[in-house]
């Protein structure tokens, strides 16, 4: 816990003085918000539509497991094999012995934060077989090894010159290249790979339960292309991504786009139901829809906790964050950064290695304000620190510090013992922790008994 938590915190101090980084992230954040409430005008009443997307992922959620059964036995009946993965190493396991029965040596993948999360990339290097990215952020990012830096936009922290010398650097194009001209280059270098490719793999924006399919949202058609030129198709989704009906897709679709990036809808959107059929020209002859849990169920047991599996990975909460603004996604050391990232990772990962992320919060309820699925972000984060406490995580030196803070607070006589100095000194001098990061407290020279008792006995003038 103390590693992880040092290495944010230094990696945090870093970022949030680097002027540079900071001007890069909100230039492209200051893109979005231009173009959110544009989007929003679709609707004709955006906070109803919100509240019903939350009252269809609430039926998801609390019926998992009859949806879940529901995709399986619909889409199985079209030809597609569904594998149920609790962990990491079983979802790369199904994965490698896919791999290997196919003879695969090159491997596509379109952006998929879920395969971020089992690290596919880096075991699918381990047994030979190069992963490559296909879409234009994840490219970027693969070519310059580092993870996504954001869930929507994986290369936001970048300015078109620093791509532009990384192509020129890693690829020996000329220096300088417009973006357009960057953009034809990734292009030819992927259209070669998909025709290479022996397996596609993809995540899913929603799994349809009612006709058993998927749904992906994207703005490239490299999902399309990743899972319609290779002979072998393979879905890793989080369970939680579960909606009822095909009918729920007319409401979200427009949400996560306009949410995700301003849009009214993204500019592909495809639902796939199986492999190829028998009178079917085009697609994959296989198709495999791996359904991971990997910790979602440690969130979906807490009833409160459990809204957090209402997200639809928007990043919404991401561009509104004063925290991520500042430090960015690559600090968090999480495959999912930002608020959403810090409510969810201690559960999926670990509270004792990660709870100090739930800390790292203004609470000022942004992100719960911006949500499109209306989950209560902050307060899902102060419930983190409750489950912290009671899980035990917390140092001696803290519970002890808020046990006499609670001492003293509920104690009137030791609110009043002492002057304003007098506090200002054991406060701001004997508990150094809470004023490292913030100003010093100021504490009122007489007490509020002392004010109640002179505006009581104070005379009314005339």
């Amino acid at each position: 816990m103390k590693d992880t938590a040092a290495s944010f915190i230094a990696k945090s101090t870093i970022k949030s003085a680097d002027l540079d980084h900071r001007r890069k992230i909100n230039f492209n954040i200051g893109k979005y918000n231009a173009v959110v409430p544009i989007g929003k005008q679709q609707f004709s009443d955006v906070l109803l539509a919100r509240e019903k997307a939350k009252n269809r992922k609430w039926d998801a959620i609390e019926h998992l497991d009859t949806h879940l059964e529901n995709f399986e036995k619909r889409i199985t009946a079209r030809g597609a094999k569904v594998i149920w993965a609790e962990n990491t190493d079983q979802a790369l396991e199904a994965i490698g012995e896919i791999c290997k029965a196919k003879h695969c040596k090159t491997l596509v993948k379109s952006k998929s934060m879920v395969t971020e999360e089992i690290h596919l990339n880096a075991y699918l290097e381990t047994i030979g077989i190069e992963s490559v990215e296909t879409d234009l952020g994840e490219y970027i990012q693969q070519l310059d090894g580092e993870a996504p830096y954001h869930i929507v936009t994986p290369a936001m922290h970048k300015s078109k010159e620093d791509v532009a010398k990384l192509f020129a650097d890693k690829l020996g194009t000329p220096g300088g290249l417009t973006p357009e001209e960057l953009t034809i280059v990734a292009r030819n270098i992927l259209r070669e790979k998909y025709t290479e490719a022996e397996v596609g793999v993809t995540g899913a924006n929603f799994i349809i339960a009612d006709i058993g399919a998927i749904a992906i949202t994207e703005n490239e058609g490299n999902a399309r292309l990743s899972c319609a030129f290779p002979k072998t198709h393979i879905v890793v989704v989080g369970i939680e991504k579960v909606i009822p009906s095909i009918h729920d897709l007319a409401l979200f679709w427009p949400l996560l786009s306009t949410y995700g990036t301003g849009q009214k809808v993204t500019v592909y959107n495809s639902i796939v139901t199986g492999p190829k059929q028998a009178e079917e020209f085009d697609g994959p002859e296989e198709m495999y829809v791996i359904l991971l849990d990997n910790g979602r169920t440690n969130l979906l047991a807490n009833p409160i906790t459990r809204e957090a599996l209402y997200c639809i990975r928007c990043g919404a909460c991401l561009n509104a964050c004063p925290v991520y603004k500042n430090i960015g996604g690559h600090a968090y050391e999480t495959t999912y950064s930002g608020p959403i990232g810090k409510v969810i990772t201690p559960h999926l990962s670990g509270m004792n290695e990660y709870k100090h992320l739930s800390y790292a919060s203004s609470l000022c309820g942004n992100c719960t304000e911006v949500c499109p699925v209306r989950i209560n972000l902050h307060e899902l984060l102060l419930d983190n620190r409750h489950i912290s406490v009671v899980e035990g995580t917390s140092t001696i030196a803290e519970r002890i510090a808020w046990k006499v803070w609670k001492m003293a607070s509920l104690n009137r006589v030791m609110m009043n013992m002492g002057t304003g100095k007098i506090k200002n000194w054991v406060v701001n001098k004997v508990f150094t922790g809470w004023t490292t990061n913030r100003s010093d407290l100021d504490f009122s020279e007489k007490t509020f008994s002392q004010m109640w008792v002179e505006q009581r006995t104070k005379k009314p003038t005339k």
